[in-house]
């Protein structure tokens, strides 16, 4: 994999902590307004595919678990307890009673067994994880065969201003607490990317929405990549 595609700098568990622990407060009111297309669209997809049991990657706030069909069972992960314990208050204010878990979790290295949920959905994480290859690898291990794994992301753009401006940005990814400048590649090898299915989210598509079909088997896994 081209170096060019990588971030320029790595993030680790405690920058992230840090960083959402400045932003659990303000979350909602900063990010909630820009990044509720790429939301509802994630949770839409989820709600119409087959399975009851939905990993949400980086649940944060909470912001997404309203919108949840009642006959799927939540489980939510993050890093931050600060941003879990505000997700907690919203599951209990909004009596969400299919929310079965909220997990201070690494998503690169979850507690969970092998083949435990229908679907995984990560909203707006694969740029803040330390290690992308590896949370996409914990996906698939958590998840069924057969069944689905989703993102919603900002990635890289491939040319023009705001190529300039993301790699500007990037000098500043530990404050942010996310990488401006990830390219899809750092995420998805070329294997997984040409059966991804890739939608352009608003606003003026600077999300994307990501679909991965799990294999059927594990050995039909292992073939994409012999």
């Amino acid at each position: 994999m081209s170096s060019t595609l990588s971030p320029r700098s790595a993030l680790d568990a405690e920058a992230v902590k840090t960083a959402y622990r400045r932003w659990a407060r303000v979350y909602d009111t900063v990010f909630g307004g820009i990044s509720g297309y790429g939301r509802k669209r994630a949770v839409a997809a989820v709600n119409a595919l087959p399975g009851e049991r939905v990993l949400e990657v980086g649940v944060g706030t909470g912001l997404a678990l309203p919108s949840y069909s009642r006959d799927k069972r939540i489980t939510g992960i993050d890093l931050s307890e600060d941003m879990l314990e505000r997700a907690r208050i919203r599951v209990l204010q909004d009596h969400l009673t299919n929310v079965d878990d909220l997990l201070e979790m690494d998503a690169e290295a979850t507690t969970f067994e092998d083949d435990s949920f229908d679907i995984a959905v990560a909203m707006f994480v694969a740029s803040v994880v330390p290690h992308p290859d590896r949370l996409l690898a914990e996906l698939k291990r958590v998840v069924k065969p057969g069944g689905h794994i989703l993102f919603v992301n900002h990635f890289l753009a491939t040319g023009g201003l705001r190529l300039s401006v993301e790699r500007g940005m990037a000098r500043a990814s530990r404050s942010l607490g996310w990488h401006p400048d990830f390219a899809i590649e750092s995420l998805l090898p070329p294997e997984d990317l040409c059966r991804a299915t890739l939608t352009p989210v608003p606003p003026a598509g600077l999300f994307t929405l990501v679909t991965l079909p799990q294999c059927e088997s594990k050995s039909d896994a292992a073939a994409l990549v012999a």
